[in-house]
């Protein structure tokens, strides 16, 4: 199993909105790329959010092909949409994890 993670920390005054669209529209296009298998969205605890909360993505994926197919047939793309919507109000980090006790 191979888990993308994305952490995005986002500006408070468009939290609400941002988890509207992450339902909507964003974890959408992912998935009907039929790349990742599920997803969990979670807001992290125990950080310092004076900017804004943060939130971590991640995507489940059965083997890194799939994964590495996504980084590169889509990826750049749905990023861009991302970045064309909410311009600097967001900080976003991405990293891949391969599992390795279940």
């Amino acid at each position: 199993m191979f888990v993308f993670n994305i952490t995005i920390q986002i500006a408070w005054d468009i939290a609400d909105e941002w988890i509207d669209w992450q339902r909507e529209v964003y974890i959408p296009e992912i998935m009907a790329t039929n790349l990742f298998d599920e997803f969990k969205l979670y807001r992290l605890l125990d950080q310092e959010d004076h900017e804004g909360p943060t939130y971590t993505l991640q995507l489940f994926t059965t083997d890194e092909e799939r994964y590495r197919l996504y980084l590169k047939d889509y990826s750049v793309g749905i990023q861009q949409k991302a970045i064309a919507k909410w311009g600097n109000q967001f900080i976003a980090h991405r990293t891949c994890m391969e599992l390795i006790l279940d």
